[in-house]
């Protein structure tokens, strides 16, 4: 239901609402990932990192050390609940690292 103008609304349920009418939420939610494992993960993996892409549930990370994938790879379940956390929702359910 539209709004009427003179009706108030708060500058963040206006964006909200404008996010949602432009379907512009699975964008944000691809940017809002990249910046919480850069953060969570910290500057040395951040260096490796390559490329890090959300595909519906699905985290895929591009690694530039076959060592630190392997690493990784043991606490992946750990990450997925890190990264959840942070993202306030349960984004992904699966990590693929390669």
């Amino acid at each position: 239901m539209a709004k009427r103008i003179n009706d108030h609304i708060s500058i963040s349920d206006a964006l909200k609402e404008f996010v949602s009418d432009n379907k512009l939420q699975k964008g944000l939610d691809k940017v809002h990932v990249r910046e919480v494992w850069n953060s969570q993960m910290g500057p040395a993996i951040e260096k490796y990192t390559t490329s890090i892409k959300l595909d519906r549930e699905t985290l895929y990370v591009q690694l530039s050390s076959s060592v630190l994938r392997e690493e990784l790879s043991y606490g992946k379940e750990k990450i997925i609940k890190m990264l959840n956390e942070e993202l306030g929702r349960e984004l992904i359910t699966k990590l693929i690292l390669r």
